[in-house]
């Protein structure tokens, strides 16, 4: 009997001390990025509705711009849709799309049927733009100055308070408006 109870009230024990970390981990929402402060990755992919265009990170250049990823396959996405139209109709800043790993005739079709907040929509359909971005899953959303850099990143879903307390701030600083 020994033999077996040690060894449960060990994984218990570590189990406690996980649980008691997690609940007290600062910031244990927010998964930092290692591009905050320097140049965003590049940007260079076809344009998902125009396939003679490009959607490129230079034709930003000198402007501040929020870069969405984002498929049809995803679920939160779909949630943070109404955010993303929001953040559009306050015309601060463009946002560009990246659709991830995604059908052409789905992604078209899902604007089409619930609106679309993209200024610009690249299609990144190998995934190998979003490997350069560092993105772990979508939708992430990427806010870069009108420096070329990248200054806040959300992991999951775009809120209107997420966009407020985090996102805002750094573009105000910038115009010198106190949060």
């Amino acid at each position: 009997m020994n033999r077996f109870l040690w060894p449960l009230i060990g994984f218990a024990l570590l189990v406690v001390v996980l649980i008691v970390g997690l609940r007290h981990a600062p910031d244990k929402e927010i998964i930092a990025s290692p591009l905050i402060g320097k140049p965003a990755p590049t940007l260079d992919v076809p344009d998902l509705i125009d396939s003679n265009r490009r959607v490129t990170g230079t034709a930003q250049a000198g402007r501040w711009y929020l870069l969405n990823v984002w498929g049809t396959w995803c679920v939160e996405c779909r949630a943070e849709h109404a955010a993303l139209l929001a953040i559009r109709d306050e015309g601060r800043v463009p946002i560009i799309g990246l659709n991830w790993k995604d059908d052409d005739a789905a992604a078209i079709a899902w604007l089409s049927q619930l609106g679309n907040p993209y200024q610009a929509i690249g299609a990144d359909r190998d995934g190998r733009v979003a490997i350069d971005w560092g993105v772990y899953g979508a939708p992430e959303s990427f806010l870069v100055n009108p420096q070329g850099v990248v200054v806040e990143k959300q992991t999951g879903v775009m809120t209107a308070e997420i966009w407020k307390q985090r996102f805002l701030p750094h573009m105000d600083a910038q115009r010198g408006v106190a949060p």
